[in-house]
């Protein structure tokens, strides 16, 4: 694995269009299914492609960390783009709900806080991720003095969301395992039939921008996150072999007058660096609610399973996962009445190390056993709601 600054080094922008792919997702019934392909580059930085099916327009997205994983900080971090996508999907139902029932939402803010944990010990196998339930609190002066009717717009909108399907059920993930391109059995974790071989390193080189976007606008990178007293993160913390700590990331999104929701992001513990996203709703200026946070939960997993080799200081030359989620519409934006669903991430993992099988079976174990949003997928959780 390389342990130079690929990012930094890229002339091209961090998130691009790319338009003319001839292999997509598969359609599934009512749904979509989000595809996201994601490879390692070096270090913490992770670079996919998320593709929905019936959709022609693909999205380059990287992710990176800061230095709690010893990261170069050139791109945000998951967690960030599951939260992105989540407050995104929320705003969208709230909206639609709203215009129906001849609300007015001038001056709309969404606010969106979601928490994790991790503790245990790496090296014994007991280190264990998880996620604690989001809270969701929303600002807009139209809606002053009408509490009642904000109330129900939030607890409508938070179930009428395709992410209420991931954070209100159990959906553990299932899995294939590739070791040095020969398939083995992913043992301990739950496998599947089908395996989608991750593209090689070739594929991904001959992405480029699609024509007529102003892509560098896409991402804007801020300050660093002032500190909170939640804080406990310092210099490669998130790598120490035992931990017992709670994560807290927040994401503010906006609406802007050409269409457009702008989302600040911050991570309050570990503390990290400051982010703007765009996100367009129809996926065609920016990437949509379902492309961020499907892309999230791709590369969280992946971080884990380089974390995990870092900590063991086992070899890992390179890694790469096809992740497929199926979304049903939205309630409100999609016109079903219904509540908001999400199926279960379906995983080829690909990993090409000296290591016997044993520890490439290990390595999974712990990546999935590790991971932040695997452990949101499985775990009920609500949305808790709140008008400020």
């Amino acid at each position: 694995m390389s342990h130079a600054n690929l990012l930094g080094a890229s002339p091209l922008p961090r998130f691009f269009a790319v338009d003319g792919l001839h292999d997509g997702p598969p359609a599934t019934g009512d749904g979509q299914t989000v595809r996201v392909m994601v490879r390692s580059l070096s270090v913490m930085q992770k670079e996919a492609l998320v593709a929905i099916s019936g959709e022609s327009r693909a999205w380059r997205l990287v992710s990176d960390e800061g230095d709690y994983l010893e990261g170069f900080d050139e791109a945000p971090p998951p967690l960030a783009f599951l939260s992105t996508g989540m407050v995104a999907s929320y705003l969208g139902e709230l909206l639609a709900l709203a215009a129906a029932r001849g609300i007015e939402t001038d001056g709309i803010r969404l606010t969106l806080d979601n928490y994790y944990t991790m503790q245990g010990s790496a090296l014994r196998g007991t280190m264990v991720g998880g996620a604690d339930h989001p809270v969701l609190t929303l600002e807009c002066s139209a809606l002053a003095g009408r509490r009642e009717d904000a109330l129900g717009l939030l607890f409508d909108a938070t179930g009428a969301s395709p992410m209420y399907g991931l954070v209100s059920g159990l959906r553990g993930g299932t899995f294939a395992l590739l070791h040095n391109g020969a398939r083995i059995d992913p043992g301990e974790i739950a496998g599947q039939e089908l395996a989608v071989e991750p593209d090689d390193d070739a594929a991904f080189s001959l992405l480029h921008p699609a024509d007529g976007g102003t892509w560098e606008a896409l991402l804007e990178r801020g300050g660093r996150t002032p500190r909170a007293p939640e804080a406990t993160s310092a210099p490669g913390s998130s790598l120490a072999e035992t931990q017992d700590r709670r994560l807290h990331v927040r994401a503010v999104c906006t609406p802007r007058d050409d269409g457009l929701w702008s989302i600040e992001q911050s991570m309050f513990n570990p503390q990290g660096t400051m982010f703007r996203f765009l996100c367009d709703p129809a996926g065609m200026r920016a990437p949509g609610p379902l492309a961020y946070a499907a892309a999230g939960i791709g590369f969280c997993f992946m971080t884990q399973l380089g974390r995990y080799a870092k900590i063991t200081r086992r070899d890992l030359s390179r890694y790469a996962i096809v992740q497929d989620i199926v979304f049903t519409p939205g309630g409100a934006t999609g016109g079903t009445g219904c509540a908001g669903g999400a199926g279960a991430p379906q995983t080829t993992v690909s990993i090409e190390s000296g290591e016997d099988a044993d520890f490439v079976r290990q390595l999974l174990k712990m990546g999935e056993q590790t991971c932040f949003l695997h452990a949101l997928c499985r775990t009920a959780l609500r949305t808790r709601i709140a008008f400020d």
